[in-house]
């Protein structure tokens, strides 16, 4: 039976060892949604919410996220990102969000992508909750995926 990366001899815990794998170029980009009734989404294309610009404060709470992710995730490596792309897209129902994180490491950056278009819904749901606390945070997901030894990895559906 194939051990746990995770999991030690005696079954605890613990971070990988990277350090004998090889540095490569690596990125990740994820993507999200927040979908919320047709009131909500006039408020914000008019620029009427209460508490400022959710797309722009969306954006820069995934980046900061993202650079966080060790923080947040107990078993993430701490990683030299390199860029972080968040986008914040208004579509017929909702908001649409992508991030894209890239490194030169020794570990992959889908943690930090995912992390980012999470903590960039959970802020347009927190500027949007005065008007709609119905919103729903929905299709958090990993689409593309490229370096390491694992290899490439494209969402098909």
């Amino acid at each position: 039976m194939k051990q746990f990366s995770h999991l030690d001899d005696q079954g605890r815990i613990r971070m990988v060892d990277t350090g004998n794998k090889q540095i490569s170029s690596r990125r990740a980009v994820a993507s999200g949604r927040v979908l919320m009734n047709s009131e909500t989404l006039n408020a914000l294309r008019e620029r009427r919410t209460p508490k400022g610009d959710p797309l722009e404060t969306a954006r820069l709470a995934g980046i900061m996220a993202a650079k966080r992710t060790a923080d947040l995730i107990p078993l993430c490596h701490p990683l030299p990102l390199t860029n972080i792309d968040v986008q914040a897209t208004v579509e017929a129902d909702g908001i649409a969000l992508s991030a894209e994180v890239s490194t030169n490491a020794q570990t992959g950056v889908e943690m930090e992508a995912l992390t980012a278009v999470s903590v960039a819904a959970l802020t347009i749901y927190d500027m949007c909750k005065a008007l709609d606390k119905s919103m729903t945070i929905s299709e958090i997901r990993l689409e593309v995926k490229t370096g390491g030894k694992s290899g490439d990895y494209q969402r098909t559906t």
